[in-house]
């Protein structure tokens, strides 16, 4: 018998201005949040060209067309974050009016459904942080639920979910595995991107962090599909996050490049999976050398491909295999 080859695995984190807006000012990040329409379109585009099928992990605030389409959906059940600065629901309640060239996106959503291979999840509904002091399981419950309303309202059915921040924890997989959600993505089996508070974060983890992505410092993390199998909801962890382009950073391309497809190499030579991920508005700025970039990443799974050796997969497609090999 053959043996089968390995996976290539894509998952984006589709989130605008809700996943930084405790971090950054909508003025301080307007080039990447602007840019986000003209990223989808391209990464979609080369997707199709090579035949990627991702995952676009989509905060559920991103469905609705309007602030008040969106104060329709909130849920009933809300954190109380320690941290106010965490709260979508202050920030929604302060601002004088919602852009929503920031803070909404149905026309992205439909783009991407409707284009082969790609399968839209959640990021949650409120980018909900699992991990932060003041919110507790029946908070995250409800925002769950309220995430799988308002995609079920545009006839999707949500299977994958990515933690905001990659906060997952393990005390809420239950509410996970009942929303009818069949796989998350896990983190990287490593210290330094252990699931962690953004106060437990610190200087040493960024800054590993950072110089792994360029040396491997911390191992390929290419993973066996049967592992994942033996636990619902599925743990599809991360192997790699793609990080922007960085003009100054620009020299070492070269070796974040090998970083990259060393890992597709060692998944490919072991019939493991290798789970690469980003988001969007990182491609907002700067765009062209970014797609270059991926464009290098994905000649390198092409290769591979041609050889037998390598196949591309979304989480669900994933989760539907694992599932497979549980009957």
């Amino acid at each position: 018998m053959m043996a089968r080859p390995g996976i290539f695995i894509i998952s984006l984190d589709f989130e605008l201005y809700g996943g930084v807006r405790d971090k950054r000012t909508i003025e301080q990040y307007r080039g990447n949040l602007l840019g986000v329409r003209r990223a989808i379109p391209a990464l979609l585009s080369l997707f199709a060209e090579y035949g990627i099928h991702a995952t676009w992990a989509t905060v559920g605030m991103l469905f609705a067309s309007d602030a008040d389409e969106l104060k329709r959906e909130l849920p009933r059940v809300r954190p109380r974050y320690s941290n106010v600065a965490h709260c979508p629901y202050r920030y929604l309640e302060q601002a004088a009016a919602l852009d929503p060239r920031f803070h909404f996106a149905p026309d992205m959503i439909d783009l991407i459904r409707a284009s082969p291979g790609q399968e839209i999840g959640t990021h949650t509904f409120s980018h909900y942080y699992c991990l932060e002091s003041g919110q507790d399981a029946a908070a995250f419950q409800a925002d769950l639920t309220a995430a799988m309303a308002v995609a079920a309202r545009r006839n999707i059915q949500v299977q994958s979910l990515v933690f905001p921040r990659n906060q997952w924890n393990s005390d809420y997989l239950s509410s996970v595995a009942d929303a009818g959600i069949r796989c998350f993505r896990g983190n990287e089996a490593s210290w330094t991107h252990a699931a962690a508070s953004n106060a437990r974060q610190g200087v040493a983890r960024r800054s590993v962090r950072l110089l792994d992505a360029y040396l491997n410092l911390t191992g390929q993390h290419t993973f066996s599909p049967a592992g994942c199998a033996r636990q619902k909801p599925f743990n599809i962890p991360a192997s790699r996050f793609l990080r922007p382009h960085a003009p100054r950073l620009a020299v070492l391309d070269g070796l974040r490049l090998q970083r990259i497809t060393r890992a597709l190499d060692h998944a490919a030579a072991r019939q493991q999976a290798m789970h690469l991920w980003w988001h969007p508005h990182n491609f907002g700025v700067n765009l062209e050398a970014n797609l270059r970039f991926l464009r290098r990443v994905l000649d390198h799974f092409r290769s591979l491909q041609q050889r037998g050796a390598i196949e591309s997969l979304n989480m669900r497609e994933l989760a539907d295999r694992l599932e497979a090999m549980n009957r």
